[in-house]
């Protein structure tokens, strides 16, 4: 195994680039750090500079580790390599929880094996439809007067509670840090009401994807998450960002919205989200 340097994370982003879409969130996490975006983990490779496994991981040298759920992110070109990292070589710490996140759910059961001889219980946290758009050239703009086009502006720190509150994955102080992380390093979009308060957003995680799409109840049914997905998916097109995201598969409602913007998916690739030591 070998953990890459600044020089080999530039190259590895260029070899991803190649097998979208398995590979969008080990790119958008590599994406983040080539541009000096905040991170915590570290990457690594079966071997240099031809590998068929990349992993993100937690770094253990970085301090602020601790401040974020325990996450790991592969994409793999041989299974039978990933087998081995994940058996023979300690690719991750299977000692306390954590997720694999947004990996292929074909490799459900050689996760469960593998977990299973460590003595280790999981699950299926999520399956999730990964959605993607290659082209913003035909991404339809939806009618916004220029009223509407005047409450369109992005989040600041003092909106950080707001959003954790509402996030069905926050309300607690790892949420806080979460959402205070991404508001202050990655692009966001919102829309207030006549003092100024965000009534409807969207955020990017820090691997790069749509996120974190909310309207406030008493705000609902007036085409705000169409204008964000829109006003955000031209704005990371513009800014060079890939635009894609994932949805659980019971979430009907943001697929559809996603969908009818033009974003696509490779029906013979799922994603899915696994927890560990529970």
């Amino acid at each position: 195994m070998k953990i890459l340097n600044k020089d080999e994370l530039q190259i590895a982003e260029g070899v991803l680039l190649k097998h979208f879409p398995k590979s969008f969130k080990v790119y958008g996490f590599i994406f983040g750090i080539n541009r000096k975006k905040p991170s915590t983990l570290e990457v690594i490779v079966d071997t240099w500079p031809d590998f068929k496994v990349i992993i993100c991981r937690p770094d253990p040298k970085n301090k602020r580790t601790l401040e974020f759920l325990k996450k790991v992110t592969y994409f793999s070109m041989d299974d039978q390599i990933l087998r081995k990292m994940l058996t023979e070589e300690n690719a991750i710490d299977w000692s306390t929880y954590f997720l694999i996140t947004g990996c292929d759910v074909s490799h459900e059961t050689m996760l469960k094996e593998v977990s299973s001889d460590r003595e280790v219980n999981n699950k299926v946290y999520a399956l999730v439809h990964l959605l993607y758009l290659p082209d913003c050239s035909h991404l339809p703009t939806p009618a916004a007067d220029s009223e509407l086009e005047s409450r369109i502006s992005s989040l600041n720190l003092s909106h950080v509670d707001l959003v954790n509150k509402t996030w069905k994955f926050g309300g607690n102080k790892q949420g806080y840090m979460t959402i205070k992380n991404l508001i202050s390093n990655f692009p966001s979009c919102c829309i207030t009401d006549d003092q100024g308060q965000p009534v409807s957003w969207i955020l990017v995680y820090d691997y790069c994807a749509l996120g974190i799409l909310y309207t406030l109840p008493e705000h609902r049914r007036r085409g705000y998450a169409k204008v964000l997905v829109s006003t955000m998916a031209r704005r990371l097109h513009t800014e060079g960002y890939p635009v894609y995201c994932f949805i659980k598969e019971d979430n009907m409602v943001s697929y559809k919205i996603f969908k009818n913007l033009g974003f696509i998916e490779d029906p013979s690739y799922r994603a899915a989200w696994f927890e560990f030591n529970l």
